[in-house]
């Protein structure tokens, strides 16, 4: 039925063939056409959409799904849709979302809010927040200009009346907008990925803007003004602002355009404060967006930033003692973000996370820096550093009874940090000297620290390449004479004597090699060439040179002998005694023993 239909309309089409499709800018100047006259403007537009796929892709096969009398597609999809009563069109975006595209897109101009009398205002409002509603497709900037200006104006109309006026939130009201902001703003986020096929890097590649961001910016400012306002009714907005609609605002932070993840923070800010029945399901739905991000592949989210942000705050406004749902959200949630390979863009924000929670409850600091620790970076140095300043900032908060279980793996830590090859790790580790709390934490426990760190600022004080940090090495070892100079010099003797052990164990080394190359260059029976060796080292006085080559060749002998394998007690099936009468008896009965075996082979 259908396909009669479309063949009988493209039939009616060839008949008039001086008559011009349907321009749609032009009937859109016009104004809002009819019922009929939109149709043929929306089937001319679709004509000429498949004119031109029609030139540029090769003709379908004969063995195609489709023949060439089923009609046009999408055509047919169209009137399929209108018989079943759909108002939305799927439209696919190549670029940072996906809208739902309303099907009925010709807006009509309202007259002002403020030209209205006031008793029709109420149901103008409420008609002007139902146009809003409409969405477009910025895809094609040229499409439906009109109706774009229309609803933008409408938009910033809403805003302003919803800041200067009273007793205009009612319920319907609250349905209304609410019912508005999800139609505009909840969409399928695209993948985040390149022309290239490579993924996105918050740190290199550019963000992709959204190209409707004229509309959804003051789409984002009005729901914000609503929120904000004194005659907000959670009461009424809880009925559509449920728990499905916090999980499709917090799947909106994964958006690449930074504009929009800014205002969703303000956004989401708001319905936290207001919204108390929806806390600890936005709690709830961060920390999974946050073990997502830590535990799963391919672990990438473009609204961590913000998300920790908005904790921030949240963490500040905790009561006490924290809840251990608190303290578990820290240890199982927090701590773990530091493991990511993309720590630079939201580290500021996860450290101050962490400084709030520590200011709660002190105790806190042992498991985080065991936490730290523990997830070091081996690598890194970029990671190294952050994790130096957050490091820094925590010791800061720390009393000496707190500090005095961790002193052992933070003092090690620093030594391994100072002795690193990388310039910036060390300088940054060196600047620890600089801080006063560090320094009172050095000298409280003098006995143990300058043991650990004395060693590691002697190896790479000279051995180390860049001069800065031959000065900031040199500093430090002057504060650790400051500190403490009786341990200071019990560490330097107990470093210089460790030194002369190790060139005497070398020395050792290299004179039982130069033996061994001794009595191999005397062996006869092979041709040694002497490996060249650059050491000084003379040989020990046990070493007793050979004085003839006889006896240089029974030595070696001896030792061939001695280290010789011996053959094993067990006997084996193959080699046990044979009978000789069997064996006679056998080459008797084969004709010249063919095939016999014989034990003497």
């Amino acid at each position: 039925m259908f396909k009669t239909l479309l063949k009988d309309k493209a039939d009616s089409k060839k008949d008039k063939p001086k008559e011009k499709a349907a321009d749609p800018r032009e009937a859109e100047k016009k104004g809002p056409a009819p019922a009929d006259a939109s149709k043929d403007v929306a089937f001319a537009r679709r004509s000429v959409h498949r004119k031109d796929e029609k030139e540029r892709s090769p003709e379908p096969s004969s063995g195609s799904a489709r023949s060439s009398n089923d009609g046009p597609p999408v055509a047919l999809e169209t009137i399929q849709n209108k018989h079943l009563g759909a108002m939305l069109v799927h439209k696919e975006r190549q670029n940072s979302s996906r809208f739902l595209v309303s099907a009925a897109q010709a807006l009509e101009k309202l007259p002002l809010l403020k030209d209205t009398k006031a008793a029709d205002r109420p149901d103008l409002f409420l008609r002007k927040i139902r146009q809003c509603t409409v969405v477009f497709d910025f895809e094609d900037a040229l499409s439906h200009l009109k109706s774009k200006e229309i609803k933008r104006a409408c938009l910033m109309e809403l805003y302003d009346y919803i800041k200067a006026n009273h007793n205009i939130l009612t319920e319907a009201a609250h349905f209304e907008i609410v019912t508005m902001f999800q139609a505009n703003a909840c969409r399928v986020l695209s993948p985040a990925s390149r022309i290239n096929g490579a993924d996105f890097d918050p740190e290199e590649d550019d963000p992709v803007l959204e190209p409707s961001w004229g509309h959804l910016q003051l789409v984002y400012e009005l729901f914000g003004a609503f929120l904000e306002s004194p005659e907000f009714q959670p009461n009424f907005a809880k009925k559509n602002m449920d728990t499905q609609f916090v999980s499709k605002l917090l799947d909106l932070f994964d958006s690449e355009d930074p504009r929009e993840r800014d205002l969703l923070k303000t956004i989401l800010h708001r319905v936290y404060g207001k919204m108390l029945a929806l806390r600890v399901h936005i709690r709830r739905m961060i920390n999974n967006i946050f073990f997502k991000f830590v535990y799963e592949p391919p672990g990438k989210h473009n609204g961590i930033a913000e998300l920790l942000e908005i904790l921030g705050s949240v963490i500040n406004g905790f009561a006490l003692p924290l809840k251990e749902e608190h303290k578990v959200f820290l240890l199982r949630v927090l701590v773990p973000l530091h493991k990511a390979k993309s720590l630079g863009p939201y580290h500021p924000q996860l450290a101050y996370c962490i400084v709030q929670f520590l200011e709660k409850d002190r105790s806190l600091a042992g498991p985080v820096l065991r936490g730290l620790f523990n997830m070091w970076p081996r690598t890194n140095s970029s990671k190294e550093v952050m994790l130096l300043n957050e490091l820094e900032e925590i010791i800061d908060m720390m009393q000496p009874n707190d500090f005095e279980s961790l002193r052992h793996d933070f003092f090690h830590q620093l030594a391994r940090c100072i002795s690193s090859k990388h310039f910036q790790v060390a300088e940054r580790a060196l600047y620890f000297w600089n801080n006063d709390h560090v320094l009172q934490m050095i000298q409280e426990f003098s006995s143990e620290s300058i043991p650990i760190l004395f060693p590691a600022l002697s190896r790479n004080m000279k051995a180390h390449w860049n001069r800065t940090i031959h000065n900031l090495m040199l500093a430090a070892m002057r504060a650790l004479i400051e500190i403490d100079a009786e341990v200071f010099e019990q560490c330097s003797a107990q470093f210089r004597l460790e030194i002369a052990q190790d060139k005497a164990r070398s020395d050792q080394r290299e004179a039982v090699w130069r033996q061994l190359e001794s009595l191999a260059s005397r062996n006869p029976a092979s041709l040694v060439v002497p490996v060249a060796r650059n050491s000084k080292a003379k040989p020990s006085a046990d070493f007793s040179p050979v004085e003839n080559l006889e006896d240089a060749v029974a030595e070696l002998k001896r030792v061939r002998i001695e280290t010789e394998p011996q053959p094993s007690r067990m006997r084996r099936k193959s080699i046990l005694p044979q009978d000789q009468d069997v064996q006679q008896a056998l080459m008797a009965h084969v004709p010249h023993g063919v095939g016999i075996y014989s034990g003497s082979d």
